[in-house]
């Protein structure tokens, strides 16, 4: 479960609406495949915003070991949160009703109607994420950490190098 502390950091961050700056903008688009482009450009500003700093992080972790692939993955694991099409607040609330009642209830909600169904796709984020980037032709490893990046350490398929330098820099 994300901490306190990086919720509060992401939910100050998303009340400043715009995106990364022109350079990291250039710099993150360089990263991508021509369609994940267009997926990362769907994105709010703020996740843009949070997707630069994360791959930034991996870059420096992993140095020149960092493959594209990898980059991508980093800045598209949150890719699935635009299908929900929730702002910041209705956002705040999909994370608290995940933490009283479960994520278990996502794919339920998601049925749904309205808001409810709204809050349940946003909580199915990560499943939905790697959908929109394997019908991207998103290399397997992009589409794997998008799907995985909420999941336990034992259950990652990506090797752990990887996995744990992606994780580390989420910060969730």
């Amino acid at each position: 479960m994300a901490s306190i502390v990086h919720l509060s950091r992401r939910f100050v961050g998303s009340l400043c609406p715009g995106g990364p700056p022109s350079d990291e903008t250039e710099w993150a688009t360089v990263q991508l495949l021509e369609t994940e482009v267009d997926l990362w450009r769907a994105m709010s500003g703020p996740d843009r915003r949070h997707s630069v700093q994360v791959a930034r992080r991996v870059e420096r972790a992993l140095g020149d070991e960092a493959p594209r692939p990898v980059l991508a993955a980093a800045l598209l694991h949150d890719v699935g949160k635009k299908v929900s099409g929730l702002g910041t607040y209705g956002r705040v609330v999909a994370t608290l009703s995940a933490m009283v009642v479960g994520h278990e209830f996502a794919l339920h909600w998601s049925k749904g109607r309205g808001f409810i169904r709204r809050v349940g796709l946003y909580l199915r984020h990560d499943e939905l994420g790697g959908d929109l980037l394997e019908l991207a032709g998103s290399d397997p490893v992009t589409v794997a950490w998008a799907r995985e990046h909420h999941w336990p350490e034992a259950m990652w398929t990506l090797p752990p190098h990887l996995a744990h330098a992606l994780k580390d820099a989420d910060d969730d």
